[in-house]
């Protein structure tokens, strides 16, 4: 178990982006009782960005600015993380209060349908949005997240993958929670600055509440592949870094036949799991594109 937690902990990724501190003005969204962050900026239709593990709004610094000259951009702070409530509980944290905590976002805003963005967990959360809601979903922007059937069959199949998700195997851990610091979680993050706002951030966040993603959602053994998925309603655009050693891209096979729009996949060879940390520029102006295209701006 050390040597696995050694691993995840010191292996990096390709990321020194600029950065800002000021994303927008800052609010929060009720979510039947529980109290969600938000860093808001932008006007037009709504875009709702979802961080993954370990992370928090500020991950789409780079993204932001950009976006919000075509959209009303909101950066939530998932239940758990950073200045987001924390409710105790594995039951809060599985996947139908997840979803509706995005739904809460529209809610808030008085909007009927809107385009999810996420990123590992929020990737998670986007698709389970869209499956759930497809009347609420303009369009879908995942990043390094496979579709969750892809997922399981090579977690059944890919004796690769069942090595690569040995990091999620010792989440589950009982007691690992109180083994993990937040300075142990910023590995990923190179810039010594960036890196402070995470520590501040992550430091503020529930451990076990973040760990209960994995121990309320995560598939457990012996992996089955007998989950029957709504298809996705929605245009998908998939942004995936092809170096990710943890999600490892076979499972991107057949994406297509679990959506019913068109699917746009774009793959970077040497970004990671972080990918729109790796690749900051790149990854921006595909969404900005995609986002816009036909729309005359």
């Amino acid at each position: 178990m050390l040597r696995c937690l050694a691993a995840f902990v010191f292996l990096m990724f390709a990321a020194d982006p600029a950065w800002s501190a000021e994303l927008g003005e800052e609010g929060f969204v009720d979510s039947d009782g529980v109290k969600l962050h938000y860093v808001t900026s932008g006007k037009g239709p709504l875009v709702v960005l979802l961080h993954g593990f370990p992370d928090f709004s500020y991950t789409w610094r780079d993204q932001m600015p950009a976006l919000a000259k075509h959209f009303q951009v909101v950066a939530l702070d998932l239940r758990g993380f950073n200045k987001s409530d924390q409710p105790k509980g594995v039951e809060n944290y599985k996947m139908d209060k997840l979803v509706g905590d995005v739904a809460a976002v529209l809610a808030h805003f008085k909007q009927e349908k809107a385009t999810i963005v996420g990123h590992d967990w929020g990737g998670a959360i986007a698709w389970r949005f869209a499956m759930q809601f497809p009347e609420k979903t303009e369009r879908l922007v995942i990043l390094n997240l496979p579709h969750p059937k892809g997922f399981i069959r090579e977690l059944v199949n890919n004796r690769q993958q069942q090595e690569s998700s040995e990091y999620a195997r010792m989440f589950l851990q009982p007691g690992i929670a109180s083994s993990i610091s937040p300075e142990l979680l910023v590995f990923w993050v190179k810039e010594a600055d960036a890196r402070k706002v995470y520590v501040e951030a992550l430091g503020r966040s529930s451990m076990e509440g973040m760990l209960n993603y994995y121990n309320a959602n995560y598939p457990k053994e012996p992996y089955k592949d007998d989950t029957v998925f709504p298809p996705v309603k929605c245009p998908v655009l998939m942004i995936y870094g092809l170096a990710d050693p943890y999600l490892l891209p076979a499972a991107l096979n057949d994406t297509w036949k679990w959506i019913e729009k068109d699917l746009t996949l774009v793959t970077i060879p040497k970004a990671g799991h972080f990918v729109h940390r790796d690749a900051p520029e790149f990854v921006t102006r595909t969404m900005v594109q995609w986002l816009t295209r036909g729309d005359g701006k």
